[in-house]
């Protein structure tokens, strides 16, 4: 523990931007991106395994889609890192580190009906904006404006994303 607690402050020490957040908002909103980008780096890559293993009638629009929202997602995440180093935090620093964080489950089924990864990524982009939304709570408690604005952009384009999914996964009506 003792040494946890040493790297912790060396951590601080010599990765520590100053800001007037303060110590408590540092630490609670940092820990809240870190978990925030594991996400999205899990669903940025089952989004683009899905891109590369869609098939059937519609291939070039889902694979087209994926392609976009993967290339979206992924423009995410330098800047979530990089707003947890200006308010003072780290970030995650390894895939194991993903692994820890992540809750958006990873999924390496081999699916057949391309509806069915369509709907779970919009299952997987609803959880995200859940989360983007209890992080954007923790900024308000803390009056992290910059961050929450960051947050309500991304939480926009998530609920896109999962709009588009939704729709492109939905059976026609028989009149």
């Amino acid at each position: 523990m003792a040494d946890q607690h040493q790297r912790v402050s060396l951590a601080e020490r010599f990765l520590g931007t100053p800001t007037d957040l303060g110590t408590d908002a540092t630490r609670d909103i940092s820990a809240g991106l870190a978990g925030l980008l594991a996400d999205v780096f899990a669903l940025y890559l089952k989004t683009k395994n899905f891109h590369w293993h869609m098939s059937g009638p519609n291939f070039r629009d889902y694979h087209l889609l994926l392609d976009e929202q993967g290339d979206q997602i992924f423009a995410m995440t330098d800047m979530i890192a990089e707003r947890a180093r200006k308010i003072g935090g780290t970030t995650i620093r390894s895939i194991s580190d993903i692994a820890g964080r992540q809750r958006i489950l990873d999924n390496n089924a081999a699916y057949v009906d391309p509806t069915d990864m369509l709907a779970e990524l919009h299952g997987d982009n609803k959880q995200l904006v859940a989360e983007m939304r209890r992080v954007h709570e923790l900024c308000d408690e803390y009056a992290d404006v910059a961050t929450a604005s960051l947050l309500e952009v991304w939480i926009d384009e998530t609920e896109r994303r999962s709009w588009f999914l939704y729709e492109s996964c939905r059976s026609p009506k028989i009149l």
